[in-house]
């Protein structure tokens, strides 16, 4: 090797082999501080990209979570809504059958009427209140259901039946004005009670199979989240326990670069040695 006051070779190496120590450890402790071992497109470009495109997937997916969780409510206050009303008829039912006999008085006929009358008006009602966030299945606002949202491409969807309860319609055929003052008109309730109990039933049935498919797909769209979720982690997040281990390693090769350096600094000065008399 040349001896040379201008040109440290030595020296030069070891300020490299610093300079890379140095640029390994400030990575680790990025890592460390962060928890990402691919913070930005500058530390893995193609791994970076992947990753934001998952994130876009799982931002989607709460969307459509939210989607999901406003149908099962809609769902839920319909069905409600349903129950209720189906007891409603039983009680109708009962009193029906009841004004039917020919040997009641009146004043008895007259109060099963009442009675009944007060129950038909208040399924009006719940048939009315029975609203979530704008929506209704049970008045018949709404005639080809509701479709929500069900994957992160927004192209597909899940769709809720309507279920038209109105008094008078094709599921509870009474009608609004019914009452029983006389043994025809309360024949003719029974009648009709009995239809509607059985279509109001089935309509429920049909409001809870949709009410299964939404919990279903909920449950899917959660899983399918935190996969996601879990699949990022793996790309992106640093192994803190390896980091550490990395980062004490790191900082033992950092001093002995420091020393090496300081040595090969030194190493000038034994050039005026040569020039010492004997």
């Amino acid at each position: 090797m040349v001896s040379s006051i201008h040109t440290n070779s030595a020296a030069m190496s070891a300020l490299q082999t610093l300079k890379a120590t140095n640029a390994d450890l400030e990575t680790t402790q990025n890592r460390i501080s962060s928890g990402f071992k691919v913070a930005g497109t500058r530390d893995n470009a193609a791994v970076y990209a992947v990753a934001q495109n998952m994130r876009g997937d799982v931002a989607a997916l709460t969307a459509v979570k939210t989607s999901l969780d406003r149908a099962n409510s809609i769902t839920d206050v319909a069905i409600a809504a349903g129950e209720t009303i189906s007891d409603l008829l039983i009680q109708m039912r009962e009193k029906a059958v009841a004004a039917k006999d020919p040997s009641i008085d009146s004043v008895a006929r007259e109060a099963y009427s009442e009675d009944f009358e007060s129950i038909l008006r208040q399924i009006s009602t719940i048939v009315g209140d029975a609203e979530f966030d704008g929506a209704n299945l049970l008045d018949g606002s709404l005639t080809n259901g509701i479709a929500f949202l069900a994957d992160a491409g927004a192209s597909d969807t899940l769709t809720v039946d309507t279920e038209n309860m109105s008094l008078g319609g094709t599921i509870i055929t009474l009608s609004a004005l019914a009452d029983l003052t006389t043994v025809t008109r309360s024949s003719h309730a029974v009648t009709a009670l009995n239809t509607s109990l059985d279509n109001v039933n089935s309509a429920l049935a049909r409001l809870g199979s949709s009410a299964n498919r939404l919990d279903s797909h909920i449950g899917f769209v959660q899983r399918l989240q935190d996969n996601l979720t879990s699949g990022v982690g793996n790309l992106v997040d640093a192994d803190l326990s390896k980091e550490s281990a990395r980062l004490q390693a790191l900082q033992v090769k950092q001093q002995l670069g420091v020393q090496a350096l300081q040595i090969a600094n030194q190493n000038p000065q034994t050039i005026l040695s040569l020039f010492q008399g004997g």
